[in-house]
C-alpha cells in the first residue's frame, strides 16, 4: 500500500465507523443476504455503508450520501491482465471495450447512448489485477444504469460478433500505438516488467498486451475468457450517493438476481519477483532527457513489510527534503528524481527515477553512483520522529482528499472489498502507520533494498549510448507461445437465463431531480482582492484558487515563458525560509500549493484541511510576498524550463498543437509559441526579469478569489487578515489578445517526425470568444452530435467503424478575445489520408444540414441534465465560480443556458454548422513521419506545405 501507491488511488478515512452485528432486516428481497454494516458514529469523518451479498456470489456495497442529486455505480471484476495465458495477453483490456459495445438487449453504441442522454458519464479502466465499469449519472437514473450493467454481465455474448471483435481489436492496436508505441518513454514499463519477472510470470506483461497475441486470437478465445472470469461471484457492484436503498436493493435483485454464478475464482497466490543479480537495460528513444529508473522487487500488498518500505521510500524520495532530491536536483545534476513503492496484488516494487539534466554533461552511470550514495546515507540518516509525524500527516491529509466526492468514496469501498474483504481496509493500513518505528523502517531497508539486486533501465536519445548507466547484460528469453487453438462454438456454455419481465424494455427515468446552485457569499479585502465563495463543502476541505492578472500575453516581446518561469521561481526559497523546509512544513500540513501561468493571468491553487487553513495561508505568504529570489534556485528553474522545452519536440501532439495554433492565431501571435517559451527566449531570461515580473504582476488589487469550503464566511475571513494586511499594491491590466492573420484554409501542413509510428491529425479553424449564452455557447450545443460526445457522428465514424484511431473529438475553445474550432485524433499511419478523407466529408455534410431532428433530441436531453453533475466535487465548484467572476456572470445564466438548450432550433443549429464548419476555412496539420506519409497525402489532391517548428 505504498504511500504514493494511495496518493493514486485514494484513502478512505474510517476512524469515525463502527461495525454492527448484521441483522436480518424484515424488507430484503428474497436472495439477498445483509453481511455487514457500518455505520457513521458522528465524529469528524462520516463513512457508513451496508455490504449485502445475492444467492449468485455478487456482493453489493451501498453508501448514502444526500449533498448531490446524483449517483455513481461501479462494478469491479477481480480479473486484471494476471489472469490471462501466455500468449493471450491484452484479454482483460480488450473486455473493458467490448464491454461498451451492446449486449442482447442493448444495441450497438447503446450503452453510451444511454447514459450520455441521460446527462451522465462513465469510463471503465483495466489493471493487472481488476477490471471496473462506472458510470456517475442524475440520481433518477439509477434503475436504468443497473438494467446496462446488468445486461452486459448476464447477457454480453449474446451480442459479440466478428466484426465487433475485428473492430475494437484496431481499436486497441490504436490505443497502444498513441500511448506506448509512439509516446517518449512509452516502452519503459513493459521492458521493465520483462526484466523483473520471469515469462509465465503474469506481470512480465501489460495490461494493453502484445499486438502479436491480439492477433493470434479469435471472438470465440474472448467469450471463453468472459465465461471464465466475468461472473456475479467474481465482481463487486458498489453504488453511492442520493439512493433509496430498499428500493436500490430491489432493483439490484431484479436485474442481477437470476445471472448464474460463473466457475469458483480462485486466490491470488503472492509472486513477488525474485533477482540473483542486478539485471541493466537499455532503451535507446525519442527523447531528450535521458532517463535512470531503478526498481527493486519487494513484498505484495498487504504484506507486513509493505508501510515500512513505503516510509522508506518517502525518505529516500519522496520529496525537496528527501536524500535524492537534496543530491541530485538541487545540486543541478537531474532535472527531478524521486522513489515510490507501488503495491500489486501479487508484488510490489520500489522505483527510483532520475531524470538527467543534459547541460550537466553526467551519464546515468555517474548519476548512479548518486542514487547508491544516498541509498548508503540513509543506514546513517535513519528515520526521525518528524519523518514519521510528516508521513502520517500527508496521509491524514489523502484520506479527507479522498471523501471529496461520492465517486471517490464508492470507487475506494470497491477496491477494498475486491482485494481484502473489507471496504474499509484501509484502516488497518492507518493503524500500521501509527505504529511503524525506526527499527522497522531500517529491518526493511536492509532486507530488501541495501546491496541487493535490482533491475536498471537506462533511457537514452538514439545514438547516445555512452549515455548509458551500464552495458546491459540481460535479455528477456524470447517468448515461447503456445500454438494457436481456436476454442470452438461448441465448447462455450452459454448459460440460458429466465425472468419474469422483459429486460428488452429500457427502464424509464425517475422524477427529474431538484439541482441547486451552491450558496454563494462576496467580500472584497481592504487590499482589493475580490472573492466568491462558497460554504457548502461537504468534508473539512478548503480549496482556494487566486487568479492574478498577467500571463503569457504581459511576457515582454522576446521574454516568452517568463510568466511561466516566474511561477517556479515562487515555489522555491523565501527569504526566511529554505525550498525544502516549507515543503515538509506543507506535507505535515496536508496542504498542495501551486504557482501556474495561463493566457491572460497567473493562478495560484491552494488545498489545504480546514483546521489548518492559517497556517497553510502563512507558507503562502511567505513565498507570495518574500521569495528569496535565490540565483542558484533561478538557474536550476531554468535549466529545468529549457530542457523541458526540448523534451516537447519529441512529443507528437505537442508539436501538432503548436503547429495548428501557429497557424490559426498567426505567425506573429503569443499563441504561436506555448507556454514555456522558446529556447531562444528562455536562455534570454534573467532573475531581474524575474524579479520585476512578480513586482508587476503579483498583486491584489484587480485579482480575484474562489473558495470552496465547509467554513463561514467570518472563519474565512478571519484565516485571510494576515495576508490582507501584508499583501498590497495593483496589478497591472489584464492584456488583450491579438490573433493575427490565419494560414490559407484547405490546406495539408506537414511536420516531419521520423520514425512516428501514428499520425497525429488537428483539423481547425480560428473561431469566435467565449461566451456563455451567446455564439460561442450555441456553437457547441450545435457541435454535440459532430464531435462532442463518444457517439457523435466522427468517432463512430472513424473509430467504431474505421477501426482508424482510438478516439477523435471535436469542439469550441474559446477564451476572452478569441477562440478556434478543433478537431483532434491520432490515426493509424497507414490510414492518414483517409481518415483526412472521411473528416473533410463529415464536415461539408454536416455544415450543409447541421443535426438532424434526433441529434436535436438526444442533445437536449443529454447537455440539460449534466448540471446534476456539476458541482460534485470542490474543484468543479471552484471552476464554476471562477468563471463567474473572471466573466462577470449572474448565477442566473445557468438558467439562461438552460432555456437555450430547451428552445433552441434545428435551423438555428444548421446556420451555425454552415458558418463554422465549411472544410475550405479548415487547416489540416499532420504530424508523422513524412518518407511513409507522403505519397498518401499527394493523393488527396489537396495544397500541401511542410513546416518546421
Amino acid at each position: 500500500m505504498g504511500l504514493k501507491w494511495f496518493s493514486l488511488l485514494g484513502v478512505l478515512a474510517l476512524a469515525a465507523c463502527a461495525y454492527v452485528t448484521p441483522a436480518n432486516e424484515p424488507s430484503l428481497p428474497s436472495g439477498i443476504r445483509l453481511v455487514e454494516q457500518v455505520e457513521a458514529n458522528g465524529s469528524e469523518l462520516q463513512i457508513g455503508y451496508k455490504k449485502y451479498r445475492l444467492a449468485n456470489g455478487l456482493t453489493v456495497l451501498l453508501y448514502q450520501d444526500q449533498s448531490a442529486p446524483l449517483v455513481h455505480v461501479d462494478v469491479t471484476y477481480h480479473v486484471g491482465s494476471s489472469r490471462e495465458q501466455q500468449g493471450k495477453s491484452g484479454f482483460a483490456h480488450f473486455f473493458e471495450h467490448m464491454m461498451f459495445q451492446g449486449s442482447k438487449h442493448v444495441g450497438d453504441q447503446e450503452h453510451f447512448r444511454i447514459i450520455n442522454e441521460a446527462g451522465g458519464t462513465m469510463n471503465g479502466s483495466t489493471t493487472q489485477d481488476r477490471t471496473n465499469y462506472y458510470q456517475t449519472v442524475p440520481a433518477n437514473q439509477l434503475e436504468k444504469v443497473l438494467w446496462l450493467e446488468a445486461d452486459r454481465m448476464g447477457f454480453l455474448l449474446d451480442a459479440v460478433s466478428q466484426k465487433k471483435f475485428e473492430i475494437q481489436r484496431d481499436t486497441v492496436k490504436n490505443e497502444r500505438a498513441q500511448r506506448v508505441d509512439n509516446a517518449p518513454y512509452g516502452l519503459l514499463s513493459e521492458r521493465v516488467g520483462e526484466a523483473l519477472y520471469p515469462r509465465d510470470h503474469p506481470y512480465s506483461w501489460q495490461p494493453i498486451g502484445y499486438v502479436e497475441d491480439l492477433n493470434r486470437v479469435d471472438v470465440n478465445d474472448l467469450k471463453a475468457f468472459f465465461l471464465r472470469w466475468y461472473g456475479p461471484n467474481n465482481a463487486v457492484l458498489s453504488i453511492g450517493g442520493d439512493i433509496d436503498q430498499a428500493q436500490t436493493l430491489e432493483w439490484v435483485n431484479k436485474y442481477f438476481g437470476t445471472i448464474p454464478s460463473g466457475p469458483e475464482v480462485p486466490k491470488v497466490t503472492p509472486r513477488p519477483a525474485q533477482l540473483t543479480q542486478t539485471r541493466y537495460i537499455s532503451l535507446e528513444d525519442r527523447v531528450h532527457i535521458p532517463l535512470l529508473y531503478i526498481t527493486y522487487p519487494t513484498v505484495y500488498a498487504g504484506a507486513e513489510d509493505e508501510v515500512a518500505l513505503d516510509m522508506f521510500s518517502e525518505i529516500l524520495g519522496g520529496g525537496k527534503s528527501s536524500l535524492l532530491h537534496q543530491s541530485l536536483v538541487e545540486s543541478g545534476k537531474a532535472l527531478s528524481a524521486g522513489s515510490s513503492h507501488y503495491c500489486r496484488e501479487m508484488a510490489c516494487t520500489l522505483a527510483i527515477y532520475v531524470r538527467a539534466n543534459p547541460q550537466s554533461g553526467l551519464t546515468l552511470a555517474e548519476l548512479m553512483k548518486d542514487v547508491d550514495q544516498a541509498i548508503d546515507d540513509f543506514a546513517a540518516r535513519g528515520v526521525s520522529q518528524a519523518d514519521l509525524q510528516r508521513v502520517r500527516s500527508s496521509l491524514k491529509a489523502s484520506t479527507i482528499y479522498s471523501l471529496e466526492s461520492v465517486a471517490d468514496v464508492v470507487t475506494q469501498l470497491a477496491y477494498g472489498e475486491t482485494f481484502f474483504g473489507d471496504p474499509l481496509f484501509i484502516r488497518q493500513v492507518l493503524a500500521q502507520f501509527d505504529k511503524v518505528n525506526e527499527q522497522q523502517v531500517q529491518q526493511a531497508y536492509r532486507h530488501y533494498i541495501l546491496n541487493k539486486p535490482r533491475v536498471v533501465m537506462s533511457v537514452v536519445p538514439k545514438g547516445q549510448r555512452q549515455l548509458l548507466a551500464a552495458n546491459d547484460n540481460y535479455q528477456p528469453t524470447p517468448r515461447q507461445l503456445p500454438e494457436a487453438s481456436s476454442v470452438s462454438p461448441a465448447e462455450l456454455a452459454i448459460p440460458q437465463i429466465e425472468d419474469d419481465f422483459d429486460r428488452s424494455v429500457e427502464p424509464p427515468s425517475g422524477p427529474p431531480p431538484t439541482v441547486k446552485l451552491p450558496a454563494l457569499w462576496q467580500a472584497q479585502l481592504s487590499n482589493g482582492l475580490q472573492i466568491l465563495a462558497t460554504s457548502e463543502q461537504a468534508t473539512p476541505t478548503v480549496t482556494l484558487q487566486f487568479s492574478l492578472p498577467g500571463g503569457s500575453l504581459s511576457e515582454p516581446p522576446g521574454k516568452e515563458g517568463l510568466a511561466k518561469l516566474t511561477g517556479q521561481i515562487l515555489m522555491q526559497s523565501s527569504l526566511q525560509t529554505k525550498a525544502a523546509d516549507l515543503a515538509d512544513q506543507l506535507a505535515e500540513l496536508g496542504t498542495s500549493m501551486s504557482f501556474s501561468a495561463g493566457l491572460y493571468s497567473q493562478t495560484i491553487s491552494l488545498t489545504s484541511l480546514s483546521e489548518n487553513l492559517a497556517q497553510s495561508l502563512a507558507v503562502l505568504q511567505q513565498r507570495l510576498l518574500s521569495p528569496a529570489f535565490d540565483e542558484q534556485e533561478f538557474e536550476r528553474e531554468k535549466a529545468r524550463l529549457l530542457q523541458s522545452i526540448e523534451q516537447k519536440f519529441n512529443q507528437p501532439s505537442w508539436l501538432a498543437s503548436i503547429a495548428s495554433q501557429r497557424l490559426i492565431y498567426g505567425e506573429n501571435s503569443r499563441l504561436a509559441t506555448s507556454s514555456y517559451g522558446t529556447r531562444e527566449s528562455v536562455a534570454s531570461l534573467t532573475l531581474a526579469d524575474v524579479k520585476q515580473f512578480w513586482k508587476s504582476h503579483y498583486r491584489p488589487q484587480g485579482s480575484q478569489l474562489v473558495v470552496v469550503s465547509n467554513l463561514e464566511q467570518t472563519e474565512v475571513l478571519a484565516a485571510l487578515a494576515p495576508l490582507q494586511e501584508q499583501w498590497r499594491g495593483e496589478a497591472q491590466a489584464r492584456p488583450q489578445f491579438v490573433p493575427r492573420d490565419s494560414a490559407k484554409g484547405h490546406t495539408i501542413y506537414l511536420v516531419d517526425k521520423p520514425g512516428a509510428v501514428q499520425s497525429v491529425l488537428r483539423i481547425g479553424r480560428i473561431a469566435m470568444p467565449y461566451d456563455a449564452s451567446g455564439e460561442y455557447f450555441k456553437a457547441n450545443l450545435m457541435n454535440f452530435n459532430f464531435g462532442g460526445n463518444f457517439n457523435s457522428r466522427i468517432n463512430m465514424n472513424l473509430r467504431e467503424d474505421k477501426g482508424f484511431t482510438y478516439g477523435v473529438n471535436s469542439g469550441f475553445s474559446g477564451f476572452r478575445d478569441s477562440g478556434s474550432f478543433m478537431i483532434s485524433t491520432d490515426v493509424r499511419q497507414d490510414a492518414t489520408a483517409d481518415a483526412i478523407k472521411q473528416l473533410l466529408s463529415e464536415l461539408e455534410t454536416y455544415a450543409k444540414t447541421g443535426p438532424n431532428q434526433d441529434e436535436l433530441a438526444y442533445m437536449r436531453n443529454a447537455v440539460s441534465q449534466q448540471e446534476a453533475l456539476a458541482y460534485a466535487t470542490p474543484a468543479q465548484k471552484a471552476s464554476f465560480l471562477m468563471q463567474m467572476l473572471q466573466f462577470d456572470l449572474a448565477p442566473e445564466f445557468v438558467a439562461e443556458q438552460n432555456q437555450i438548450i430547451a428552445t433552441i432550433s434545428q435551423s438555428e443549429l444548421a446556420q451555425l454548422a454552415a458558418k463554422y464548419l465549411s472544410p475550405e476555412q479548415m487547416i489540416i496539420v499532420v504530424v508523422g513521419d513524412k518518407q511513409s506519409l507522403l505519397p498518401q497525402l499527394q493523393r488527396l489532391a489537396l495544397p500541401l506545405q511542410e513546416i518546421a517548428l
